[in-house]
């Protein structure tokens, strides 16, 4: 018998001085078996950070075809992919070649390091592409407000990331590597 996903529920209150975005999002995210709270947690950040009322979680983990977020238009084009982790070349030039904007959220320092040295070069004519970095310490933090059922305030400004969570708060600092 297979094992069934874990079922976080999370009330996200986003305000985005940077894109001028104020809303509040009641959010039910499935944790598939294989997925740890740290790659949760990114996703919800990814949220967060592009939050949108037409984004939407993709299958992610348990598919090749889909991101973990995405937007899609009226027409069913792809606007924005979002995908987690050090995704294959493959993958990437497929996510540049359907959607307008495709962003990697890379963690886990030592492999995203290496595995950026050696993808790096073959990535620079995607104008598309957008890869950000957070490193193991914040995912740690951002990690340890993990709960089954969440309140949080993400507040963006100038590119500060600030997370609370009832009597936490915490920045998260991402780099951009492209």
């Amino acid at each position: 018998m297979a094992i069934a996903s874990t079922i976080f529920k999370a009330e996200l209150i986003v305000s985005d001085m940077d894109r001028h975005y104020y809303e509040t999002h009641n959010l039910t995210l499935a944790r598939h078996p294989s997925e740890t709270e740290s790659r949760l947690m990114l996703r919800l950040l990814a949220f967060a950070l592009y939050a949108d009322q037409h984004l939407a979680f993709g299958a992610g983990i348990s598919s090749d075809d889909e991101p973990d977020l995405w937007i899609k238009d009226l027409t069913g084009e792809t606007m924005l992919w979002i995908d987690l982790g050090l995704p294959s070349e493959k993958r990437i030039r497929q996510a540049c070649g359907k959607a307008k904007l495709v962003v990697l959220l890379c963690h886990g320092s030592r492999a995203a390091i290496s595995w950026w040295k050696k993808i790096e070069g073959r990535l620079r004519r995607f104008n598309n592409l957008k890869v950000c970095f957070c490193d193991d310490d914040n995912v740690a933090t951002l990690t340890a407000l993990c709960k089954r059922t969440m309140q949080l305030q993400c507040s963006i400004q100038d590119g500060s990331i600030w997370v609370n969570a009832e009597s936490s708060q915490v920045g998260v600092r991402l780099e951009t590597w492209k």
